[in-house]
């Protein structure tokens, strides 16, 4: 089997739109939250979500949306962006998100936003990783969160190994090594690669392939500018950080 493993597409449609032309029909969508925020397009794309996901979990502007749950600790343009995401999300799409929990376990993999137990933790280290590692005996771990392409692997005898993904990439899984795999942001990357990121994990052939591709980011410059948001959401896309 096949999945599409999605994060942090921050209600950015052209980015979500070339991701899901890449994916086959027959694949499994799992997403691990941030669906909203910053972006225009928040109510499309939660019903992309809605309708093509298996599984979703919550990430914090998400959790923002419905309840202003840590809105304080937002930075002013993610703050402003989030206030108009409220006024313009459909009750229907609030209430899918609501009712949506913060993991979602199978037994060779966890979906979280940020990280196993502190959900929205930035795991962004070795020290981090391994508190993520010892919070959960998931053999994988997928993450975002960071907005960061990366894959954290704990060997048997303990040692954590670190790859960047900024260009994108194939992680072999290799048997009695656990996995911490963050698949970056597909609508706002922040590691200097501004295309858009997500994974596919093929169970069968063992391995974790980061994609990186193009979308139209002007088209969703303009949208920003239409919409009133902050203007520094539209020049970050083009720089990805």
């Amino acid at each position: 089997m096949r999945y599409a493993v999605l994060s942090d597409v921050h209600s950015n449609l052209e980015a979500l739109d070339a991701a899901f032309a890449q994916i086959r029909d027959d694949d499994a969508v799992l997403c691990l939250g941030d669906i909203v925020g910053y972006g225009p397009n928040p109510n499309e794309c939660v019903e992309r979500m809605r309708t093509r996901a298996t599984a979703t979990v919550l990430g914090n502007h998400d959790v923002a949306a419905i309840d202003d749950f840590g809105l304080t600790y937002f930075n002013p343009a993610a703050r402003e962006a989030m206030k108009w995401t409220q006024g313009v999300l459909l009750p229907e799409n609030r209430a899918w998100l609501d009712q949506l929990g913060y993991e979602f376990r199978m037994p060779e993999f966890l979906l979280v936003h940020g990280a196993p137990v502190n959900y929205f933790e930035y795991i962004l280290d070795k020290p981090g990783a391994a508190r993520a590692f010892a919070s959960t005996d998931a053999p994988i771990i997928f993450i975002g969160h960071t907005h960061i392409a990366e894959v954290y692997a704990l060997q048997p005898d303990g040692r954590i190994e670190h790859q960047h993904l900024q260009q994108g990439g194939e992680v072999r899984l290799l048997d009695g090594v656990r996995y911490l795999i963050n698949v970056g942001s597909l609508g706002q990357p922040r590691d200097l690669n501004p295309r858009a990121s997500f994974g596919f994990f093929d169970t069968v052939e063992r391995t974790v392939r980061i994609e990186r591709i193009e979308y139209p980011i002007a088209q969703v410059q303009e949208k920003i500018a239409t919409a009133g948001l902050p203007d520094a959401l539209a020049r970050r896309l083009l720089v990805g950080r």
